[in-house]
């Protein structure tokens, strides 16, 4: 029986409305750990969806934390109807390269939301008729992102002031298959992939790790059959301005550090903020 958005959307979502203040708004996305909140108003009809790349964007042409988040926003914003098989969400999903989430909407009215993680979730399952049945049973408890708090730093300093050094990685040979696994049980987008000498070589993310099906079940494959190899990275002498201007420009969530080759750290859109 195939699969359909309402059968793996999470319904409880945390929302923003568009008189919200920005920076509270952001406190809340950096605290909570999320990179976007769909918008909605006081009806909660989707309006709109901001993220901390719109900030940070923001930001860059000047604007100011004391705008509201209707200033900022992304209005027009891909959305899908609850009876949408899940796999035509999973393309829309792998197709659009900035887009993790997915608005699930009703008559206007957003219902629900769908993630990466959860095709990930879904993809992985022995079978996918055991998740939904465990969903039913009330089995899986809704996702509550880790609690982080924002290091955001002045512009002239430093990566190294920022990032985080304790750094998760994959190498090469790892199956893709228990790295999707790793991503989804330490709520993670992606992995610097390195060599044996600690050699940034790549990066694997939720997006290579669907590929270009991403509900097939595909075993054997490794992580540097899938990885991204063209990798930008940052130096731990660059300043936070210049960090923040190249995710602004590249739409990047998550940039490994890297010092003589050797990955140090990553440097999150959180950190930025």
């Amino acid at each position: 029986m195939p699969l359909h958005a309402r059968d793996v959307m999470s319904s409880r979502v945390v929302t923003a409305r568009p008189e919200d203040d920005l920076a509270r708004t952001v406190h809340r996305m950096t605290e909570l750990g999320y990179s976007s909140l769909p918008v909605v108003d006081a009806r909660f009809r989707l309006v709109g969806i901001v993220s901390l790349l719109d900030v940070l964007r923001h930001r860059e042409d000047g604007g100011e934390d004391s705008a509201v988040v209707g200033a900022v926003m992304n209005p027009e914003v891909l959305s899908m109807p609850p009876r949408a098989s899940l796999a035509l969400v999973a393309h829309r999903l792998r197709t659009y390269g900035e887009l993790r989430v997915m608005p699930i909407v009703e008559r206007g009215v957003l219902v629900g939301v769908v993630t990466r993680s959860d095709l990930l979730r879904v993809r992985s399952r022995p079978g996918a008729l055991s998740r939904l049945a465990d969903r039913l049973r009330g089995a899986l408890p809704a996702e509550v992102a880790p609690t982080r708090r924002s290091t955001a730093r002045p512009d002239a300093a430093h990566v190294r002031d920022a990032m985080t050094s304790d750094v998760l990685t994959a190498t090469a040979a790892d199956p893709a298959d228990e790295t999707a696994a790793r991503l989804v049980a330490e709520r993670l987008t992606s992995l610097p992939v390195v060599d044996d000498e600690g050699k940034l070589v790549g990066v694997v993310s939720e997006a290579d790790l669907l590929g270009d099906e991403p509900l097939s079940r595909r075993t054997g494959r490794t992580v540097g059959a899938v990885m991204t190899r063209d990798v930008i990275t940052l130096d731990p002498d660059d300043t936070i301005g210049h960090a923040r201007l190249l995710v602004a420009e590249h739409g990047l969530r998550v940039v490994p550090v890297v010092s003589e080759g050797t990955l140090v750290g990553v440097l999150s859109r959180n950190d930025l903020v």
